[in-house]
């Protein structure tokens, strides 16, 4: 038993309580408080394997579940289903996510502890019995027919995709069958040979490589309604019926356009269910599939425990939550938006609470709960106190753990680092208590000893009659709670995608220029097949190459995507010319930059010393993990520090990435050495939070933070600048103010640049003086491409923050018709839970109408709207109304503040979601689900103002997004070009336009090379042409896009590794490859041979080779002889413009019995000794 639960079994009627809870009925507990409902919860469940803990609300349920996790850190949570947002087209899975994890609990685990709300507890659910049934379990000597497993996984609302790459997708190739269930971490991929299983094994979605064999696999249903095909034909003809009835009710009533809609309704769902669609929203529709339902309660085995946190107000909530979604459903009944049976998804409140009457029933409030429809069969009193907060006052704390000593009390002491636990335990002791650090839960606490161990509770508590007391730490620091996040397990490479190469789409040839991609195409020549990628340029000009030559077409890619580029001419002059001018730029760039950074690397600075202890419990303040990219750019910046070098240093990552709490930690390294810090800011409000963020991180330390904008007054203003001057003030922030020449400082050792491009040129010119001999930290948020990246490393110093932090909780997204009720609906529930609403509009000569619209819909709130032709202050003046709480909804145009960071701002509703790019709608998403709770997205279009085929392709991207999916890469692309352009300035971003971003990189790349001194090899195309088919047929890749990805990564193998590992890729994705791909893979291998060896071509002529050399080749000329004399009268090198080998077999025997891609295998590995 641990040192948690055994002081309960003092208590006095502790044992009472558990005979009482064997029988049914309802056990009633007065007097117990916040955390310490769930430490007497845990004292309990040792009885019972099955517990469901139910809480008022989500946010009450979600408190508790936390409160939870020290004790059981398997406890699940289930969230309520979204009832009133039903007919949205499209939902995002993870709340569907979170309850299939709880469903797998329930059939897997001997025991489980599940936590909710009573919402949940109203739901109606298909009987766990059915959706039992529907569970596919695979073993590795199973056996599969394909055809009836696709129909399977539909029925199971598993979507068909082409590759897997987020949960509830499954693809099938060949033989090869890939699955990501929504239980899972990983997609798995099951090989068959025939019909038998031949292996399991997990992969990465990333990288779409295995990562591990697995015996046997369990794929649970990716929705909560599974329908088959019975289900569903009884299931058409329930609604066709219902929706007749509707229909002549409403023609009765003269309503012809809700007649219309009902009809509407019917006909659509019959499609998509005859169609084995995943129906969006088919929970609503469950009563018309199936007669009888069940309640979360009935999914419990009988010896469940069921806890009720304050029964009153469960039945208050259940109440309103009944009468609230009645309402709703009749407002949209009567318009014809629904068929009557939907009224019926729901419970009844009471029929949940006699069902609470008939379990194991243990009952936990504050106050004794009087005059209600409860029946106890046992009630008690308990005497629990809660901590008073110390607010950082250690004396207090000392003195009134001395008190509990001298009583005889036994002490717990919680902290949330393992580091602070210890020292806390050694203060202690310092202070003549006799504390001790534990981290093993049975050690038991003796009276008058203290026991500090890790963990976390929100508020701690004391039982005077047993004298025992938990603290937490936030009852001393007053701090908030530490949320962990789980590590992403590992990513794979990145697979460096053709990025989504369509025809019609402008491609780069590196020799030929810019031309319109019109796909791939298979031909024969002299017998022999293989694909052929066609490429138009201007004049309807058509140029064919050779798939294996992929390496040198990029597709064009440029910031600006609405203007067409201008195709070149086949054989012009003009692409040389563009080239060699771009070559130039890019040559002067590299040079700069290169000269730059060797003078900083010169140049010594200020050394800083390794970490202190401050230093370390400071870091261990954070209030969230940090990710792996988040530590190592931490450690970076601290080793420049560290080194007689200046640092400069550039971190780039998405917004909420955790910029900011790498310039926290550099500055407070800073500032421990004596040294002043300036933290400059584009915008007064971004000043003000970042000033914000940093008081509150360093409250505990005594380190004076000030700010410098157009918030403060002259006379505070005035104060700042003197005291900077003398040193008193450690970390100034502030906007371009912070330049002018009355800001002097005392000792400056750091500066921290956010966004820079945002500055003027003269701001840029005072930062760049500024920068002159000082450590600066530059932070932006435009994404830099990964490529970019790669040339600029070794003549700019940068870390990216890629990984994203886990456990943000991800956004439920909606894709819906808009209409008034839903926007209604919408933004009264998050004002009910307290929060903020941005809503999205982006046309400002009208956005007054709506904003009043919006009021009229919503009276209670107060509404406000902004936009970007507004002045400057009033901008500032309702943004800052916004983040202090006095705006409830935030009508705007796109322009919401890129940093802006309002954890309390978790609705947004997007109008006309249809007119805008993914990138602006992946940025605007990015501003809400900045807390822990969940967020809503509402992306609302209007149906007829739009033509359906292409809404419905603009609505699929969104819906791709919505799970994060490949979606984002598109989005991610037009945002890194724009971080290029701001990387490289103005001028570079007109040469990438001339050339496309690929190819300008590749220049970039060797120019840098160049100026640092390393040689870099000429640059010059080879092509292997040997009589052999070499191509990927239909049937081994069937997908255009993968076949392009897979040809373009085959074309740029440079070794025998590579070429390795391309093989097993092959095998582990679309299984054995036949012949021709085998070919295409050899050729590969050979193409790179010759490459290093400068050959040009390789040949094959009937049945003599001809290598051709390139005519700048620099190779060692005196081994040639050596080369010739191991094949006499074979081989001969004739000298030309271009000098070439010619290889002819002496004798007919030896021609048949060697094949020519061996001998030319043979040829080139003997060659190799030429460079």
């Amino acid at each position: 038993m641990d040192a948690f639960v055994q002081p309960l079994y003092e208590l006095a009627d502790f044992d009472a309580i558990i005979r009482q809870l064997k029988k049914p009925g309802i056990v009633q507990v007065s007097g117990c408080l916040d955390s310490q409902k769930a430490h007497f919860t845990n004292g309990l469940l040792r009885e019972f394997p099955f517990r469901l803990i139910v809480a008022e609300n989500d946010l009450k349920a979600k408190a508790f579940y936390e409160d939870f996790r020290l004790y059981d850190p398997e406890v699940l949570y289930y969230p309520a289903r979204d009832l009133i947002f039903y007919q949205a087209d499209i939902h995002g899975n993870l709340l569907t996510r979170q309850r299939i994890q709880v469903l797998r609990a329930l059939l897997e685990r001997e025991e489980v502890t599940i936590v909710t709300s009573i919402d949940s507890c109203l739901d109606c659910l298909v009987p766990l019995a059915v959706w039992k049934e529907k569970v596919i379990k695979i073993r590795n000597d199973s056996e599969i027919d394909l055809d009836r497993m696709k129909r399977h996984l539909l029925e199971l609302g598993y979507e068909w995709a082409a590759q897997v790459e987020v949960p509830g997708q499954f693809s099938i190739r060949g033989g090869i069958m890939d699955v990501f269930s929504l239980t899972e971490d990983n997609p798995w991929r099951i090989e068959l040979w025939g019909d038998e299983v031949d292996s399991i094994r997990s992969f990465d979605a990333e990288s779409q490589r295995s990562i591990e064999n697995l015996e046997e696999i369990t794929i649970y249903p990716a929705t909560e309604v599974v329908l088959d095909k019975e289900t569903i034909r009884q299931g058409i003809k329930a609604i066709e019926k219902e929706a007749q009835k509707s229909q002549k009710k409403f023609r009765d009533e003269m309503k012809t356009e809700e007649g219309a809609r009902v009809r509407q309704i019917a006909a659509e769902l019959k499609d998509q269910l005859e169609e084995m669609e995943h129906i969006a929203g088919a929970e609503s529709f469950v009563r018309y599939f199936y007669k009888k339902t069940e309640s979360l309660l009935e999914y419990l085995p009988e010896n469940t425990l069921v806890v009720i946190d304050e029964p009153n107000r469960l039945t208050e909530h259940a109440k309103t939550t009944e009468e609230e979604f009645r309402e709703s459903m009749i407002h949209r009944l009567e318009k014809g938006y629904l068929l009557p049976g939907q009224m019926e998804v729901i419970g009844n409140h009471q029929e949940v609470v006699h069902r609470f009457h008939q379990m194991h029933t243990l009952s936990l409030s504050t106050m004794e709960p009087r005059g209600t429809g409860w029946n106890f069969t046992m009630e008690m009193q308990l005497t629990v106190k809660s901590v008073n907060p110390y607010n950082n006052s250690f004396e207090m704390l000392v003195k009134d753990l001395l008190r509990w000593k001298k009583s005889g009390y036994r002490m717990l002491l919680l902290s949330p680092s393992r580091t602070r636990a210890a020292r806390l335990a050694k203060d202690l002791q310092d202070q003549e208590l006799s504390a001790f650090y534990s981290e093993d839960p049975e050690e038991l606490i003796q009276p008058g000893q203290i026991k500090v161990t890790w963990g976390r509770v929100s508020r701690g508590f004391e039982y005077p009659m047993v004298k025992y007391v938990v603290i937490s730490e936030t009852d001393i620091f007053g701090k908030e709670k530490k949320k962990k996040r789980k590590k992403s397990q590992y990513s794979g490479k990145k697979i460096q995608s053709f990025s989504e190469l369509s025809v019609g789409d402008f491609v780069v040839h590196e020799n030929h220029g810019l031309g319109v991609y019109r796909g791939i195409e298979k031909m024969e020549v002299d017998g022999v097949v293989k694909d052929y990628i066609k490429i138009e340029y201007a004049g309807k000009s058509n140029l064919y190459i050779l798939a294996t030559q992929l390496d040198v077409l990029q597709k064009y890619a440029d910031s600006d995507a609405a203007k067409t580029p201008k195709l070149n001419k086949l054989g012009g002059q003009e692409w040389k010319k563009t080239k060699t001018k771009v070559r130039g730029a890019v040559k002067n760039i590299a040079k700069d930059l290169v000269a730059l950074y060797a003078a900083r690397q010169q140049e010594a600075g200020f050394r800083y010393g390794p970490d202190t202890v401050w230093q370390r419990e400071f870091e261990e303040m954070f209030p969230f993990e940090e990710t792996e990219d988040q530590l190592q750019a931490i450690e970076a910046a601290k080793q420049d520090m560290e080194s007689p070098k200046i640092m400069d240093r550039l971190i780039c990552g998405d917004v909420g990435y955790g910029k900011t709490e790498i310039a926290i930690r550099v500055a407070f390294k800073a500032i421990q050495e004596g040294k002043q810090v300036v933290y400059l800011v584009p915008t007064t409000i971004l000043a003000q939070q970042h000033y914000n963020t940093f008081v509150q991180r360093m409250k505990d330390f005594p380190v004076r933070v000030d700010l410098l904008c157009r918030f403060r007054t002259a006379s505070q203003q005035k104060k700042t600048i003197g005291d900077l001057k003398k040193g008193l003030v450690d970390i100034l922030i502030g906007t371009h103010r912070v330049l002018s020449k009355d800001v002097q400082f005392k000792d400056l050792g750091l500066l921290i640049i956010d966004e820079e491009q945002r500055f003027g040129v003269t701001h840029k010119e005072k930062i760049k003086q500024m920068k002159q001999n000082i450590d600066v930290l530059t932070l932006t948020a435009t994404p830099i491409p990964r490529t970019l990246h790669m040339s600029l490393i070794g003549i700019r110093d940068m870390s990216v923050l890629e990984e994203a932090p886990q456990d943000r909780t991800p956004i439920q997204t909606y894709v819906m018709e808009y209409n008034d009720e839903m926007v209604r609906e919408a933004i009264s529930r998050e004002l009910a839970r307290g929060g903020q609403v941005y809503y999205v509009y982006n046309r400002v000569n009208n956005i007054e109408e709506i904003t009043n619209q919006i009021r009229k819909l919503v009276p209670e709130a107060s509404v406000a709207f902004a936009h970007g032709q507004m002045s400057e202050r009033e901008l500032e003046k309702i943004m800052y109304g916004f983040i202090n709480g006095e705006i409830d909804v935030l009508v705007s145009t796109t322009i919401i503040e890129t940093g802006l960071d309002i954890s309390n701002a978790n609705t947004m509703i997007i109008h006309d979601a249809d007119q805008m790019g993914l990138s602006q709608l992946y940025q605007l998403r990015g501003r809400v689900g900045r807390s822990n709770r969940t967020a809503y997205a509402f992306l609302m279009y209007r149906r007829n103002k739009m033509l359906k085929e292409i809404a419905e392709k603009r609505l699929h991207a969104i819906r791709e997004f919505t799970e994060l999916g490949s979606g984002i890469k598109i989005a991610m692309r037009d945002l890194e070009l724009r971080g290029a352009g701001n990387l490289l300035g103005a001028e570079q971003h007109g040469h990438m336009e001339a050339v496309g971003y690929d190819l300008y990189c590749k220049m970039l790349n060797e120019a840098v090379q160049e100026a640092k001194g390393i040689e870099v090899q000429e640059d010059f195309e080879t092509t292997i042409d040997l009589q052999i088919n070499a191509y990927i047929p239909e049937k081994y890749i069937p997908n255009e896009y993968q076949k392009l990805d897979i040809y373009k990564r085959i074309a740029a193998i440079e070794n025998r590794e590579e070429y390795e590992d391309m093989m097993e890729e092959l095998l582990d994705r679309f299984g054995e490859p036949p012949k021709m791909v085998q070919n295409l893979l050899a050729v590969a291998s050979l193409k790179a041979m010759a490459h290093r060896i400068y050959l040009t071509e390789v040949k094959q002529l009937d049945d003599s080779l001809k290598l051709t050399m390139y005519e700048r080749a620099k190779i060692d000329t005196a081994k040639i002889p050596e080369i010739l004399n191991q094949y006499p009268e074979e081989l001969q090198f004739k000298v030309e413009t271009n000098p070439y080998f010619l290889y002819r077999p002496r004798n007919r025997k030896a021609k048949e019995a060697v094949t020519m891609q061996e001998k030319a295998t043979e040829l080139l590995t003997v060659m190799q000794c030429l460079v």
